[in-house]
């Protein structure tokens, strides 16, 4: 079997930017939930079996006591806030799996859930449906691969070598030297894509790279002073790793079948999102595009 795990929160934000405002009759904005929810029925449509989303139910999370610029919530629209819980309601009343988190983030839960997924005879691949950078360190060969639904551009682990130019293991120690803006964290300075990945390709982690550069013997620009800022600045960045690593050791299930339910087929689904609409007053949906 497959196993598709999908990025509600990314989800979520794709078609509320994407799709024009829509209400129900209590006059709540739903015209990004009804996105999902279609989008979701499309994955399930394209032969999906076995599926869970996993949403921020708290834009917060732990990283926020580790790194005062992790991001929060601040800045984002009220009324996509407010359709988090909608969404999450809506999904499980169409029979998915859900994963509403609160403490960890929506991609911790789903690392957790793909590494332990992978870990059963009877999945033959996990598909990690989302675009972020920060899940390719979860891929693994061709078992555990990572789907950009928008450009349907599927990565296995050689994928994530030729885009980032290292290895998924090395991704934490690529986003610390890097930073990630969306997540609130500027790496370091003067380090950028190409040096980290050229020292990193060959170091593979933070600890290995040696402090004199004449070691290194890759090519790096200026890699004097890239050296000087890793040794002033190591613990920042073991910090900043610490950030980017996603947690693995969240138990979200005990069974690969409790991981990511059985898929409703296709009618089954239909009936079951009516009865949803019904519900959430959302409307027709035949609309979005999926």
């Amino acid at each position: 079997m497959d196993i598709h795990l999908v990025d509600g929160t990314y989800e979520l934000f794709r078609h509320y930017y994407a799709l024009p405002s829509a209400r129900d009759e209590d006059g709540r904005e739903v015209a990004a939930v009804r996105g999902v929810l279609a989008s979701v029925l499309g994955i399930i449509s394209g032969g999906a079996t076995h599926i869970a989303v996993a949403t921020d139910h708290v834009i917060e999370s732990f990283r926020n006591g580790l790194w005062p610029g992790y991001k929060t919530g601040a800045g984002i629209e009220p009324e996509l806030l407010a359709q988090f819980p909608l969404l999450e309601d809506a999904l499980s009343s169409a029979g998915i799996v859900v994963w509403p988190m609160v403490e960890f983030e929506a991609d911790d839960a789903l690392a957790a859930a793909a590494l332990a997924a992978a870990r059963d005879t009877r999945v033959e691949r996990v598909i990690i449906c989302t675009p972020d950078k920060d899940l390719a360190q979860c891929v693994r060969g061709t078992r555990i691969v990572q789907l950009n639904r928008r450009t349907r551009v599927t990565l296995d682990e050689q994928g994530v070598v030729q885009k980032f130019g290292v290895s998924p293991t090395s991704i934490p120690d690529y986003l610390a030297l890097v930073g990630d803006a969306a997540d609130g964290y500027p790496g370091l300075p003067g380090w950028g894509a190409k040096s980290s990945a050229a020292v990193l390709a060959k170091f593979v982690h933070l600890e290995s790279i040696p402090i004199d550069c004449r070691e290194w013997r890759v090519n790096a620009t200026n890699a004097s002073a890239l050296a000087d800022t890793l040794c002033r600045e190591r613990d920042r960045a073991l910090l900043f790793r610490t950030l980017a690593t996603l947690r693995t050791d969240i138990a979200l299930f005990e069974d690969v079948q409790r991981c990511a339910g059985r898929a409703p087929h296709r009618r089954s689904l239909r009936s079951r999102l009516d009865w949803t609409q019904r519900l959430l007053k959302l409307g027709d949906q035949s609309h979005v595009a999926l």
